[in-house]
């Protein structure tokens, strides 16, 4: 559903819950405890009940039933109501017991909000929830008089179709609504959202993805080792391996260290054998130095290699951007000659050999030297990566800018949130 082109009256959450409920000859038949919507696929999800007290007894009205909704009363089309129990539908929230005063996802801002108060605007024929007010006034406006609610700052209303509700505590919503808007964010903004959730919050947040193995990959990656460890506490090993498989070679080194001894061997024998080596010697390495935070993953060619088979190998490489930003080049014994900067690649003349227009003189780097002298070679010869040699110059790994600001920087300060898990 687009949004409308003119704006209609908004109708707040808490003038209509606690109003009365009144028959369609305005005589009182109960109060109004609650709103009901049904999530889905409209941007605007519409009210499909109300919940009220009447007789001392809980009841629910459908949609049908009602002719208007407005602040202090909800009307029915009949002088008389059909007293049924309320029984909750699949993907049905109730506005306040469910959304009023609890965190959401603000998909668009990649933050945690609260709902202060919920907005209501009657929208091509009936009432649906369009935002949620976040600001000082829709929390102050429940407490004080109106008339100095009033005087408190603009509020902070946010558009219903940029939010996502947690509904990981209702089991009829919970298999029905997998949070689709959550697929928009980037994993570095899964993974600030879930360090700033809380524990169910931040299990429901990974749970939308899980069925996105790749992503669900990438989202770990961008964790902090304690989330990491955190998320993969309760999988199965099998499903542990998998992850680890669709992973980068370093960051799954580093979750594998993060593991107790008698999980890692385990793990590490479910892997096939190829990243079984590569992960086992990233292992011999500390994690903040050259060699625990390379990848082994890198394209290195002969000095004889022309311009084109280069070019060729890059197209079909499955590597990294980053890591393709240079194609290293070596002799016949393997020992590193130097690099091709990408960009250079692209203008040098057809047919030219690799061994002509690599920079010989490019920074090296050995597996001991720490993550702060990586950042200062890199930054004093403006490289985003760099090599990683073993004693006969023989190039082991790459070690990339991001991989490097990992490190330096914490992951706290790389969040937006000042918010912990509880």
């Amino acid at each position: 559903m687009s949004t409308p082109a003119t704006t209609p009256p908004v109708l707040h959450l808490t003038d209509v819950v606690g109003g009365r409920l009144l028959d369609s000859g305005g005589d009182r038949l109960g109060r109004v405890d609650d709103l009901i919507v049904r999530l889905g696929e409209d941007d605007y999800p519409p009210v499909s009940g109300v919940l009220a007290t009447v007789a001392r007894r809980q009841v629910w009205v459908p949609a049908e039933e009602v002719s208007d909704i407005e602040a202090g009363s909800v009307t029915l089309r009949k002088p008389r109501l059909d007293l049924r129990r309320f029984e909750r539908r699949p993907q049905e929230i109730l506005l306040k017991e469910d959304l009023l005063d609890r965190q959401v996802i603000d998909v668009d801002g990649a933050d945690l909000v609260r709902a202060n108060e919920i907005e209501l605007a009657r929208l091509e024929g009936w009432y649906r929830v369009v935002g949620i007010d976040i600001g000082l006034r829709g929390f102050s406006r429940r407490l004080l008089p109106r008339p100095f609610s009033g005087r408190i700052g603009p509020g902070g209303f946010l558009d219903w179709a940029s939010i996502e509700p947690f509904t990981g505590h209702l089991p009829t919503v919970r298999l029905t609504a997998p949070h689709p808007k959550l697929a928009r964010l980037h994993p570095a903004e899964l993974a600030d959202l879930v360090e700033a959730a809380t524990p169910a919050e931040g299990d429901e947040i990974v749970g939308a993805i899980r069925e996105d193995r790749e992503r669900e990959a990438d989202l770990l990656e961008e964790l902090s080792g304690e989330h990491r460890a955190e998320l993969i506490e309760q999988r199965a090993d099998v499903e542990v391996a998998d992850l680890l498989a669709r992973m980068e070679p370093d960051t799954a080194a580093d979750l594998l260290a993060e593991l107790p001894d008698e999980r890692r061997e385990p793990i590490i024998e479910l892997l096939a054998p190829s990243l079984e080596r590569r992960l086992r010697a990233l292992l011999d390495y500390e994690e903040a130095t050259a060699g625990g935070l390379m990848s082994p993953d890198f394209l290195c060619l002969y000095t004889q290699a022309t311009r084109e088979e280069a070019l060729e190998r890059v197209v079909r490489s499955r590597l990294p951007n980053e890591t393709l930003a240079y194609v290293f080049v070596m002799n016949q014994h393997h020992h590193l000659r130097g690099a091709v900067d990408l960009v250079e690649l692209l203008r040098a003349a057809p047919g030219t050999p690799l061994g002509e227009i690599a920079d010989a003189h490019l920074v090296q780097l050995t597996p001991e030297i720490d993550a702060a002298e990586i950042a200062r070679r890199l930054s004093d010869y403006d490289l985003t990566a760099a090599p990683v040699v073993d004693t006969e110059l023989r190039m082991i790994g790459v070690v990339t800018i991001d991989d490097v600001l990992a490190v330096i920087l914490p992951r706290r300060s790389r969040t937006p949130f000042g918010a912990s898990r509880d």
